[in-house]
């Protein structure tokens, strides 16, 4: 007489979908990655949204004033463009509130994972690439989520550092209600440094680690949560030493600038993606041009120009 062996109990649809991403890292790396992203670009949109209707779009830095045809305002002369945005803006150099900084973070926070997230998806699914070499081994690997994890907790210390700036800048009245500098001289100095900082030894060394991000975890491999926390911590800072210089270009364009926010998490992502160091010497380049044209546009360059 033949024994019949009861099949295992299903588990639940919510369980079974966590099962085969814990099976398959790439799937949940690319989960991850996908899900971060749009939770940036979804918190970003809405906050758009919500300043829309009764903002001059084109304040908010080069590029934004497409968004005025959402809204009417391409119909109203730049000059009463310009006075409803005097009007309708805080005082400037008012101080923050606390609702004001916790504000200003969050936006630093869907900014990273708008703009950063995306570029440590090679770094994450060369983890997950190793990860599903060992559970073909018969391992039980530490979650994706982990150095993912220990690579946000990098740009979250740099969200809170670039707050403070912002607080600090706005205090000083070199930055406008707009998020945006003041002074042409101030958006140029801070292009300036971006450009100069992609020839310099620190950046180029940065680079290559993120772009070997499979070779670092063949050698650094550890089945241990808090060692490879350490290691996406690693890779965070790798990361940060290679862009820091790129996102504080937002202070140039306007923070709030979602056009320069998507053209700047490309430019990151096509930096780490090609061994070729032309394309990070031409982006430095394109930077350090831009910031001399803006001097030279600027009433300081005026009058160097015409001594």
């Amino acid at each position: 007489m033949t024994d019949h062996v009861a099949p295992p109990p299903m588990l639940p649809a919510p369980d079974r979908g966590l099962a085969f991403l814990a099976r398959h890292p790439r799937g949940l790396m690319l989960a991850t990655v996908f899900v971060g992203a749009a939770i940036g670009w979804a918190w970003l949109a809405a906050m758009i949204a919500a300043m829309l209707a009764a903002t001059d779009m084109a304040a908010l830095g080069p590029g934004m004033e497409l968004f005025n045809y959402f809204n009417g305002l391409t119909e109203i002369p730049e000059s009463v463009r310009a006075g409803l945005a005097v009007l309708c803006a805080p005082a400037p150099g008012a101080a923050w509130s606390l609702g004001d900084v916790a504000s200003v973070f969050a936006m630093w926070v869907t900014m990273v994972l708008a703009m950063m997230l995306p570029t440590a998806a090679p770094m994450l699914a060369a983890y997950a690439g190793r990860a599903e070499i060992a559970i073909a081994a018969g391992e039980r690997p530490v979650s994706v989520l982990v150095p993912a994890a220990g690579y946000l907790t990098v740009w979250l210390g740099f969200a809170i550092v670039a707050t403070g700036a912002q607080a600090g800048l706005t205090a000083l009245r070199a930055f406008n209600a707009a998020m945006g500098p003041m002074t042409l001289v101030l958006g140029a100095t801070t292009l300036l440094a971006a450009g100069v900082y992609q020839f310099t030894p620190l950046k180029q060394a940065c680079l290559t680690r993120c772009r070997l991000p499979a070779s670092f975890f063949a050698v650094r491999w550890s089945s241990e949560t808090a060692q490879v926390y350490r290691l996406g911590l690693e890779q965070g800072l790798n990361c940060l030493g290679c862009c820091w210089a790129l996102m504080a270009v937002m202070f140039a364009v306007g923070v709030m600038n979602v056009v320069w926010i998507a053209v700047l998490g490309l430019v990151m992502g096509l930096e780490k993606a090609t061994l070729n160091p032309w394309v990070s010497r031409v982006i430095g380049v394109a930077l350090i041009a831009w910031g001399l044209g803006l001097i030279a546009a600027s009433p300081v360059g005026a009058r160097l120009l015409h001594l």
